[in-house]
């Protein structure tokens, strides 16, 4: 082997190296991808963005600026949980009067998976942190990573009890002991305490793939997969989210809502 063909080689690992290495995901000391920082998901209602009318009016979605007409909005599939049928007509009611019996209006947790991805993680070697900044306020779950944890309070709960694992360089995190307080989505979507819900998350350079399943044999007709998501790595810090402070219930006048565009 030559001079040259040695050197050829070096620079082709090199280069590969850097492709591969500005591609995927850095990795902590003990070898699992590094998750930490703040990841901008798309979620909480960045979809409204109103925009004053004529005569007073609001357009709240799909809007165009003042004086051009609002460009055709994209016809997106809803992402909802299938029912079993006895469930369907209740369902059903309560996203028809989303107002009166949403909890998440009324500033309680919305639950998993409702809350979606975190905004920020902090990761350690025997936990996960997920930190949210949610429109019903501030939030956060622990996700030990020791299959022998076991919190003090084992009682049911809003977010449920979660427990991660690594597969690979993808965390599975699996959740359960939900109560039945809390909505899988925004349109009535209620669960009964059997729910589980198993998140997948994969970092690839700058991006987190994130998937969820959620699973609930009393209710759902079917597992519900939900549409992936992608998180950015973000450079903006997280601040300390808003309280959630309702106010407005006592003026609702009917059961008059928006159609929900996620």
């Amino acid at each position: 082997m030559t001079i040259r063909s040695i050197a050829s080689g070096v620079a082709a690992l090199l280069f590969a190296s850097l492709v591969w290495g500005a591609a995927s995901a850095p990795h902590l000391i003990n070898g699992h991808p590094d998750l930490n920082g703040v990841w901008e998901n798309g979620g909480g209602i960045d979809f409204v963005k109103p925009v004053a009318g004529p005569k007073g009016s609001v357009c709240v979605t799909g809007c165009a600026p003042s004086g051009q007409k609002p460009a055709p909005r994209a016809v997106v599939v809803p992402d909802r949980p299938v029912y079993k049928p006895q469930f369907v007509a209740r369902v059903q009611e309560l996203a028809a009067k989303q107002v009166q019996f949403d909890p998440v209006l009324r500033c309680r947790p919305p639950g998993v998976p409702r809350i979606g991805p975190p905004d920020k993680i902090v990761q350690t070697a025997r936990e996960v942190i997920f930190l949210y900044e949610d429109v019903s306020g501030p939030f956060f779950r622990v996700v030990p990573l020791d299959a022998n944890a076991k919190r003090n309070d084992d009682s049911e709960s809003y977010q449920g009890e979660a427990l991660g694992r690594w597969e690979g360089d993808t965390l599975v995190v699996e959740t359960r002991n939900f109560n039945e307080e809390t909505w899988l989505t925004d349109d009535g979507a209620i669960h009964s305490t059997q729910l589980r819900v198993t998140e997948r998350l994969r970092r690839t350079g700058d991006t987190i793939d994130y998937r969820a399943v959620v699973e609930d044999p009393v209710m759902l007709a079917q597992p519900w997969v939900m549409r992936p998501r992608t998180l950015t790595r973000s450079e903006v810090d997280f601040g300390e989210p808003a309280p959630c402070i309702e106010q407005d219930m006592q003026h609702m006048v009917d059961d008059s809502h928006h159609t929900n565009p996620r």
